[in-house]
């Protein structure tokens, strides 16, 4: 046996990791050589395979679960102090996402002639975020917005969090929810007053997994009462386990609980929020495929006259932000202090500068129809004065 540094390669997570494996020396030829067959470094090089190899090769876990922590890590930055080379970083940053609201105009003039649909994150876009997930209640400052907001234009909450529980932190009847990522869809109860003769739209393409997602939530509450400061979250059609309030050394053993967990479970998988592992059915759904069924459900599946706004601060919304890149309309705005790559084109700080943001879109449309309604009148008076 020779001892050999494997780099291993997450593609999910984008770490690459170190890690000491044993090899026996018979067969590390046949292991590890590349395609032109090159001979095995010596012993303290690096060479890099993939995870499943090492996974086959160590016959444990431990280097999935490291990655795990890292992209736990990536996921869930910490605030560090201001230096040159962060502001650096910054700035080079919002050259390529600029502020929405240095640019309101250039995003106005681009909306000329269309409709703008929006689409809204709740979790660190329209209520901070908090330590304790119960707790992450809106403004009304910011409800009043939000209000102010539908009058004007479709406007969707897309949340991870379970559809009734957003509903119950945002209380505003008239606006369209997608719970659980997009998989727990629902309009106003009346209708869309956007689309004539609409029907209130009910849609969730994950519901045989509800009995399943119910017991993954259970088996996770018992499994990490021990660790402090865990909340596990039943989001109806995933389970999220908040870790934001978890000793940073206590992350590898929730890592381990949970893929304790979910191995049991091949038609479940995991993904990463800020500060949270979320457990969802593996169906291809997201919050992109949430916006697609939303913009269809409006009647603006194959319109060019659209132009959708999405404003989310997670990497979950990235999955709606890379569909207006690929339809080519709208865009997306990422709710961020800290540079992260994006599929966002523009960006902002923090839910105060969301609200700006849309009480300046609702001013704008304010005046828009004003000045439509004295052309239209205009064109009424100037008609009647050639009749007499």
């Amino acid at each position: 046996m020779t001892q050999q540094n494997v780099v291993v390669s997450d593609p999910k997570s984008g770490i690459n990791l170190t890690i000491p494996v044993k090899v026996p020396v018979s067969n590390s030829s046949a292991l590890f050589t590349t395609a032109a067959q090159k001979p095995p470094p010596g012993p303290g090089s690096c060479i890099t395979i993939s995870r499943k190899t090492l996974v086959e090769i160590n016959g444990n876990n431990s280097a999935r679960i490291n990655s795990w922590v890292e992209s736990m890590r990536a996921s869930s930055p910490t605030h560090h102090k201001s230096s040159p080379a962060l502001s650096d970083d910054l700035n080079s940053w919002m050259v390529q996402h600029p502020s929405a609201l240095d640019m309101f105009e250039q995003i106005i003039s681009a909306s000329k002639g269309k409709q703008i649909v929006m689409f809204l994150d709740y979790d660190g876009t329209l209520s901070p975020i908090v330590e304790d997930p119960d707790q992450a209640f809106m403004s009304d400052a910011m409800r009043a917005t939000v209000r102010k907001l539908a009058r004007y234009f479709p406007t969707a909450i897309v949340s991870g969090r379970c559809r009734d529980k957003v509903y119950s932190f945002v209380r505003l009847a008239e606006l369209y929810y997608a719970g659980s990522h997009g998989m727990d869809i629902k309009g106003p109860s009346k209708g869309s007053k956007y689309k004539k003769g609409a029907h209130a739209v009910l849609f969730q393409p994950a519901s045989e997994f509800l009995p399943m997602i119910d017991e993954v939530y259970k088996e996770l509450v018992d499994i990490t009462k021990s660790t402090e400061g865990v909340r596990v979250e039943n989001n109806k059609f995933c389970a999220s386990v908040h870790f934001r309030c978890v000793d940073e050394k206590k992350w590898g053993e929730l890592a381990q609980q949970v893929r304790s967990v979910l191995k049991e479970y091949p038609k479940l998988r995991l993904t990463q929020g800020r500060k949270v592992l979320e457990i969802r059915p593996t169906i291809k759904w997201d919050k992109g495929k949430a916006l697609e069924f939303l913009l269809e459900s409006l009647g603006y599946a194959n319109c060019t006259d659209v132009f959708p706004v999405y404003i989310g601060d997670d990497r979950t919304d990235e999955d709606a932000f890379q569909v207006l890149r690929e339809r080519d309309q709208g865009f997306g705005i990422l709710v961020s202090k800290t540079p992260k790559d994006t599929h966002a084109s523009y960006s902002l700080q923090e839910p105060s500068e969301v609200m700006v943001f849309l009480r300046r879109l609702v001013e704008w449309k304010k005046l828009s129809l004003r000045r439509q309604f004295r052309i239209r009148r205009q064109i009424e008076e100037m008609k009647a004065s050639l009749r007499n």
